[in-house]
């Protein structure tokens, strides 16, 4: 029966099937993350919007899975099933990623099709078993099925009509789960949330350590071991571990526990933490463009992909990554003097690192450059006091 689980349930953690979904979502992420790469290596900018309403699609079905099963998993034979099912979608889905960028959106509604109807069975059941709920268990499936008839419409619409029509149904896609818990909140548990949420940063974190092992590995067939190797590899490592930290310093199961309703602000902005850090992924798999053997790599169609074009690729998306992160330390603390410090001086490590490169210095200390703002930025947050307390 689905009735709900109870919120304040002692020792929440993941089920193995919910890390099973969030494997299937790698794929996905890697497809987006390596046409955002192919794109800025050949100077194709439109390349960012496309990443952007392609990961909108991972993230989304991914949330809103996250959302239910945190509420209603029961973890019977027809959850898993139904799970399983959506499974193959984002799998399908994965296969679409790559329409994205061409503007051929089919295989991607279809796996969207495929990941979201078996969720509205499962808010139908939710709506069936959950009487103290079952309005917004309704909403929620109604509001998501119609939703998924229009993304279907969409496909039959004029050229000029789809990127338009997706930023409209993208907003009201934003906009049922706040209409749905209007009716009543849904029982979820506020640190399984933090918990899931932590979880896909390290998959996001995946594809900023894919890049770096490729770079690793491209300096390496140029020439072995060398000065330069170990630089990038420290470099990049440095910054993977530092994203890490810095969102592990995050309060948010407990901001979860005491405010709920700041639920749907924290949740949404995550967005733009998971795309930006996969999108430094996508850059240091340019920088691995950037270190290839000569004759091997370089760009895309015939374009140069210079250290400075490479270092902005990482540090763009990497100063996002520390403007969002600031944003949920502010959301979850409403402290913004110790965490702003520590954003500028990670910003500053940032806009030094370019200024450098483009001054001249070899993109292997560059890295070295962007590693070390994040790590004054984590100094700062270590010795700011007790930073974690909610405001």
């Amino acid at each position: 029966m689905r009735q709900g689980r109870d919120p304040h349930e002692v020792h929440r953690a993941s089920t193995p099937l919910e890390l099973l979904f969030d494997l299937s979502f790698v794929v996905a992420i890697a497809l987006a993350a390596a046409q955002l790469h192919h794109g800025e290596a050949a100077h194709h900018w439109l390349a960012v919007p496309q990443y952007l309403a392609a990961f909108f699609g991972i993230w989304w079905a991914w949330m809103n899975y996250t959302w239910f099963a945190s509420a209603y998993d029961t973890d019977d034979t027809l959850f898993r099933l139904l799970t399983m099912a959506q499974m193959f979608g984002v799998l399908v889905f994965a296969v679409g990623v790559e329409g994205f960028f061409s503007g051929d959106f089919r295989a991607a509604v279809l796996g969207y099709a495929l990941m979201r109807l078996p969720l509205v069975t499962q808010w139908l059941l939710a709506a069936r078993d959950d009487q103290l709920r079952r309005r917004t268990c309704l909403r929620y499936a109604f509001g998501i099925l119609a939703l998924q008839l229009l993304w279907v419409l969409r496909l039959a619409s004029p050229q000029a009509w789809l990127w338009p029509s997706f930023v409209l149904l993208v907003g009201l896609e934003l906009l049922v789960p706040m209409w749905a818990e209007r009716a009543g909140g849904t029982p979820w548990h506020p640190h399984h949330i933090a918990e899931r949420y932590a979880l896909m940063v390290v998959i996001t974190l995946g594809e900023c350590v894919l890049g770096a092992a490729n770079a690793v590995a491209n300096l390496w067939r140029t020439g072995g071991w060398s000065a330069d190797l170990a630089l990038v590899g420290l470099g990049s490592m440095l910054l993977v571990l530092g994203l890490w930290w810095v969102y592990s310093m995050l309060p948010s199961g407990e901001l979860l526990h005491h405010h709920r309703e700041r639920a749907f602000g924290w949740g949404y902005w995550h967005y733009v933490v998971f795309a930006a850090i996969a999108a430094v992924g996508a850059g240091l798999g340019v920088v691995a463009d950037t270190l290839a053997p000569p004759g091997s790599s370089g760009g895309e169609g015939g374009h140069v992909v210079t250290p400075v074009l490479a270092m902005g690729t990482v540090a763009v998306p990497l100063a996002v990554v520390l403007v969002a992160l600031w944003g949920l330390q502010w959301h979850e603390t409403h402290k913004a003097r110790n965490p702003g410090r520590a954003t500028l001086a990670g910003l500053g490590g940032v806009a030094v690192a370019v200024a450098a490169v483009a001054a001249g210095l070899p993109l292997p200390w560059g890295l070295v450059l962007l590693s070390t703002g994040m790590a004054l930025a984590i100094g700062i947050l270590e010795t700011s006091g007790d930073f974690s307390q909610i405001g």
